[in-house]
């Protein structure tokens, strides 16, 4: 454990059933009243955004424009775009209805209208932004990214087949909305990947080297829900107890690995993200048992304590024993989803190729997440990591 940590998480969080009805309210407290929205094709599709415009009837919310075609990857010259429009329209604020692409997005756009800018890449890095920026409410219709809570933007620069990374206590949402019903829609393959993604988040901030006992808690919890909720909510989407629970544990996520970040798993998945443009739930999906095997030997002891509460842990065992037994809960839970789902979770039938594993591999060795991992690694390592996952 570390003698000395930081940790920081001032967003307000309104979470529940029927929480939604409460956004006018809270968008009045903190002097909303003519913001952007944005949000993707698919959430457009089910319905979730006139959900969230009929809570502004009868009120003097009004939205300056709405930006309902947001990529799945979204991308540098997205924010642009979206940027420019919002200047032209004289909103004040941005609400984000969607995953991570989508609240990625408005992060983006967030910096670019609040510093009046129009290019976006100067802001990339630690600590660049260093002022606030203007109102940014999420309400979140996946269970994985928890970019609802985090200071991390990650957008894609396509020119140059990598993704951006923006880290800024500044670019925390003012507000998130966590409601059930915003996530009953969500298919089973996006259910699974996403709640993977989140799992993803806690196990690696709770062996980060930046671990602490506050970032624990959140891990801890968030591992505990996922592993109680996952199997069940895909089996039955309409669970709203078990979407519930999905939607607290990605928050939890969340706030925990901006807390402490995240390793050598997220510096993969991004690669394969930029790379070969592989969603980042799915790619830590496949990842994820392997990097863990990579760390067994420094992070066994942690390891050991998270089989507790996967309900797995045995008095008996060693701890490297519990930690293997962890690990192959893992496996297991990625079986269950193939089966379940129809997802492939290899990187062969994902379109990855051998041949790009020296570039993955060069991505990923750049990537941001490299000096918080337990262990240090090299390009070799990530491509023996590739080896196994493909």
């Amino acid at each position: 454990m570390n003698k000395y940590f930081e940790f920081y998480n001032p967003v307000k969080i309104i979470a529940g059933f029927k929480a939604l009805p409460n956004l006018p309210f809270e968008l009045k407290l903190i002097g909303v009243k003519s913001p952007m929205i944005l949000t993707d094709p698919g959430v457009k599709k089910a319905g979730l955004l006139n959900k969230v415009l009929k809570s502004f009837y009868n009120t003097d919310i009004k939205p300056c424009d709405i930006v309902d075609k947001i990529p799945h990857d979204s991308s540098v010259e997205t924010v642009n775009e979206i940027s420019e429009s919002f200047k032209k329209s004289g909103c004040d604020s941005l609400i984000a209805i969607g995953g991570g692409s989508v609240i990625d997005t408005a992060k983006g756009v967030n910096i670019l209208v609040s510093f009046d800018d129009n290019e976006l890449k100067k802001y990339e890095g630690a600590e660049i932004i260093d002022r606030e920026l203007k109102p940014l409410i999420v309400i979140p219709t996946t269970s994985g990214t928890g970019s609802e809570a985090t200071y991390v933007a990650v957008i894609s620069d396509p020119k140059n087949n990598i993704k951006l990374a923006f880290t800024s206590y500044f670019i925390l949402p003012k507000l998130a909305l966590i409601d059930p019903e915003m996530t009953l829609t969500l298919p089973p393959k996006l259910t699974a990947t996403t709640s993977m993604d989140a799992l993803t988040h806690a196990i690696e901030a709770y062996v980060s080297t930046q671990n602490n006992p506050l970032s624990d808690a959140y891990s801890l919890t968030s591992i505990k829900l996922i592993n109680e909720n996952l199997v069940e909510t895909i089996k039955d989407g309409n669970n709203q107890d078990g979407r519930f629970n999905l939607a607290l544990a990605s928050l939890l996520a969340g706030i925990s690995f901006s807390n402490s970040m995240v390793g050598i798993i997220h510096s993969i998945a991004h690669a394969l993200g930029g790379v070969m443009k592989i969603p980042h739930g799915l790619a830590n999906t496949i990842i994820l048992p392997f990097g863990m095997e990579f760390n067994l030997d420094k992070a066994y002891k942690r390891y050991s304590e998270i089989s507790r509460y996967l309900g797995i842990f045995q008095p008996g065992k060693s701890e490297k024993e519990n930690a293997r037994a962890l690990i192959a809960r893992i496996f297991e839970l990625r079986e269950e989803i193939e089966k379940l789902t129809g997802l492939s979770l290899n990187l062969e039938d994902n379109n990855v190729k051998k041949d790009d594993f020296e570039k993955i591999a060069e991505k990923a060795m750049v990537d941001g997440s490299v000096i918080f991992n337990p262990k240090e690694f090299n390009k070799e390592d990530v491509i023996n990591i590739l080896e196994r996952a493909f």
